[in-house]
């Protein structure tokens, strides 16, 4: 991915057209990619296929995608900036119903600013990375850059943790793609523009060599996003040109090349109406045999969603995506996998903060001040910053909207706060708006807050401005935040509260969601509570539900 730090920045953000390579179909047999293990025949008695599936497969933004299979499940990783903890990991067990199964950075321990001690980190961070499975030592690796300045690893024999920190390694691998060789050699495939390749050692904690292998030729432009495989005894890097187009290198000398390229599409029509071209995703072959591509779509106020298209391949070896009318398909046949083991965990739903630790579908605003909030019979939010400006406040919780549309609902206990206070429910990006609670001078009031802005350097420019208010009485009040993500135009998002959990009444103007790409991340629900003149209040938030129509 690119950046507008970067040299190179992001271009035609929402691209649409046609264009693919054609060619010959030919599926390969006996891949051997990141993660893959030995496919069943096709149409042998562990497979069994059902009806159709209809994309995005995930309407929500989980960008940047790296797609494995290990035996039978299939493991996703995403970018996630600013947000900890890192890099979710997604599971499925056929491509196209998926769980968030945890996350391969437990804390974003790069520096003061992403804890906002004194600087942020927004739009840095968790940017394209890898994650891959090394079957010697059973065992998950991810792999990514942090701020141009180094690469971090960390492994885990299973995805939900606990993942640990294996290495740093001086060498930024930007925008990365890890292989696990046939042979248990570890390499990667990164860069901008300029490709290299590193070998690195044994135990991969470090480099042994790197190389550059391609250079982009400038009628191409940019090429970033590298995901890097061997099948059948040739190796690939498959490149996205942002944002409209997708690239892939092949090598039948070995990792470090020579290399040659093929366009694998450009300016392709998308799935979403208003979205862009499916692009900067991963390959990954089922038990049976069939190949996938497994891509993200630029579809903001919402963010980046991902979309799946079944590849073929020519019998020189090189991947042709099957389209639909032209254009990648809104429906495919479903794949034919095995029945699932279970059905996986709904990414909508309630959530009454019971247990020990927040469920994997929640990512706080930058680190958490662990001392400053609890679950067990609802999520408590002690103020952990005095501050007039959302954007600096910690401990602010989130939660990815679901497409096309959906509504996030809260009951809130807002006995212990204090004069101050602001607490509530938001649509948080670089614009945002709020419902809440705001206690000042003894009396607490509802309000609809809107006009939280940054600019293009992520700098607050608006701290919010009172656009209605209601009295509430009691102690318990719901919030509710209904937001429209379909994208290609700026989107309402529409607050109401309740004082039964029946009956709603909406609180101030619609609120209108920006559809502008450089924030990356798109708009999300947040929980938060902050003090604008002392710590020491609390709320409680004893039920989370998200719901779509």
């Amino acid at each position: 991915m690119s950046c507008t730090g970067h040299p190179f920045s992001r271009r035609h953000a929402l691209a649409a057209g046609t264009g693919l390579v054609a060619g010959a179909f030919l599926p390969l047999a006996g891949a051997s990619t990141s993660a893959t293990a030995s496919p069943h025949p096709a149409g042998s008695a562990h497979a069994a296929s059902s009806g159709a599936y209809v994309n995005p497969v995930i309407w929500q933004d989980f960008a940047d995608i790296d797609v494995i299979r290990v035996g039978g499940t299939y493991y996703a990783s995403a970018s996630t900036m600013h947000y900890s903890p890192g890099a979710p990991v997604l599971r499925s067990y056929d491509l196209v119903n998926w769980e968030i199964a945890g996350h391969s950075v437990p804390v974003l321990d790069f520096g003061a600013k992403y804890d906002l001690n004194g600087a942020r980190g927004y739009v840095r961070g968790i940017w394209a990375s890898s994650l891959a499975y090394r079957p010697s030592n059973r065992t998950f690796y991810w792999l990514g850059q942090i701020d141009f300045a180094r690469t971090y690893v960390y492994t885990a024999t299973a995805v939900e943790g606990p993942w640990n920190r294996l290495t740093t390694i001086s060498t930024p691998y930007y925008d990365a793609g890890l292989l696990v060789d046939s042979d248990d050699s570890l390499y990667v495939a990164y860069g901008n523009t300029t490709i290299s390749v590193a070998q690195l050692s044994p135990d991969g904690r470090s480099q042994v060599r790197t190389q550059q292998v391609f250079t982009t030729p400038p009628s191409v432009g940019t090429l970033e996003g590298a995901r890097f495989y061997k099948i059948n005894g040739q190796y690939y890097i498959f490149l996205t040109r942002p944002a409209n187009g997708q690239y892939i290198l092949k090598s039948s000398s070995g990792p470090f090349g020579p290399y040659t390229m093929r366009q694998v599409l450009l300016d392709l029509r998308g799935p979403i109406p208003g979205g862009g071209v499916p692009h900067q995703g991963g390959l990954v072959q089922t038990q049976s045999g069939a190949w996938y591509y497994l891509a993200f779509v630029d579809a903001y106020p919402g963010g980046r969603v991902p979309s799946l298209a079944p590849v073929t391949w020519t019998p020189d070896g090189w991947p042709v995506v099957q389209l639909v009318d032209g254009a990648w398909g809104v429906s495919y046949p479903s794949p034919v996998v095995p029945a699932p083991p279970r059905q996986v965990t709904p990414m909508i739903g309630v959530d009454t903060f019971e247990g020990t630790t927040l469920a994997p579908r929640w990512e706080w605003n930058h680190n958490p001040d662990n001392t400053k909030w609890s679950v067990g019979n609802g999520l408590t939010l002690r103020t952990a910053t005095v501050t007039h400006d959302l954007y600096w406040a910690r401990n602010t919780l989130t939660h990815r909207i679901q497409g096309p549309t959906s509504t996030a609902t809260v009951q809130l206990d807002h006995s212990a706060m204090r004069d101050g206070d602001r607490a509530g429910l938001a649509l948080l990006r670089d614009s945002s708006a709020w419902i809440g609670l705001r206690r000042e001078g003894g009396v607490t009031r509802l309000v609809m807050v809107g006009g939280l802005t940054m600019d293009g350097n992520w700098n607050t420019t608006g701290t919010g401005t009172e656009l209605a208010s209601a009295p509430v009485s009691g102690t318990r009040v719901w919030l509710r935040a209904s937001a429209d993500i379909r994208p290609g135009a700026a989107r309402p998002g529409v607050f109401s509260y309740s004082t039964d959990g029946t009956n709603f009444i909406r609180l101030g103007p619609a609120f209108s969601m920006g559809n502008d790409w450089r924030f990356f991340m798109g708009y999300r629900f947040a929980l938060f509570n902050h003090a604008t003149k002392a710590l020491g209040g609390a709320v409680r938030v004893t039920r989370f539900e998200l719901s779509v129509p």
